[in-house]
């Protein structure tokens, strides 16, 4: 109650931001532990991880965040408080 229509939706698309960007965080460091990992177990697979995968993958997370959180952001942003209040 009171808050403007573009705090909302700004407040949902950071919030789908940190969770995508969390998210990406973790599948790199996940992703750098079994690059790290891989040549003790398949010796004739040398692993590399690359600064530019990093940056893509943390780009990519960021952009799926984006993507997929402008809908129900601009769907929270639109909706009437006190009707979503009511059901609660």
């Amino acid at each position: 109650l009171g808050a403007k229509n573009r705090d909302i939706l700004l407040q949902f698309l950071i919030e789908s931001m940190t969770l995508s960007i969390i998210g990406g965080t973790g599948g790199i460091l996940f992703a750098a532990a079994v690059s790290l990992i891989i040549p003790y177990f398949i010796e004739f697979l040398p692993t590399q991880l690359a600064l530019w995968s990093i940056i893509l993958a943390f780009v990519f997370s960021a952009a799926v965040g984006i993507f997929f959180g402008v809908y129900p952001a601009r769907k929270a942003s639109l909706y009437d408080p006190i009707t979503a209040l009511r059901y609660e």
